[in-house]
């Protein structure tokens, strides 16, 4: 659980300290790659809410989305095609099926511990 909250940290840290410009040229790639980063640290906290959270499969699925990624915006910038944006919808899709999953957990575990604490002073 630590590692997708480091990351995070890590990143916000050096976006803010740091006065890096992209070139407008690949504003597309960063914004997929930003998505698809997101849509892997959300899975992450996903997995480890339903306690299947494995560092191996993180690591390995935060690269291969990312590079997925940009390798569709690459394409479909040589193809003349807005490859981009399918990406977009689907890492988008995912990311709010993993919020969706995360608040239901984080409610249902809330609702748990309530019910066990009117248990408990009755």
């Amino acid at each position: 659980m630590w590692l997708p909250l480091l990351g995070l940290i890590l990143g916000l840290s050096l976006g803010v300290l740091t006065d890096i410009q992209i070139p407008a040229i690949y504003e597309n790639y960063l914004s997929i790659a930003v998505l698809a980063a997101l849509d892997t640290l959300f899975g992450g906290i996903r997995a480890n809410l339903q306690q299947v959270y494995d560092d191996k499969v993180f690591v390995s699925g935060f690269f291969f989305n990312i590079a997925l990624a940009a390798g569709l915006a690459f394409l479909g910038v040589h193809l003349g095609v807005d490859l981009y944006l399918a990406a977009i919808f689907a890492f988008g899709v995912r990311l709010f099926q993993n919020i969706a999953v995360i608040r239901r957990i984080l409610i249902s575990k809330w609702e748990e511990r309530h019910i066990k604490k009117d248990e408990n002073t009755v």
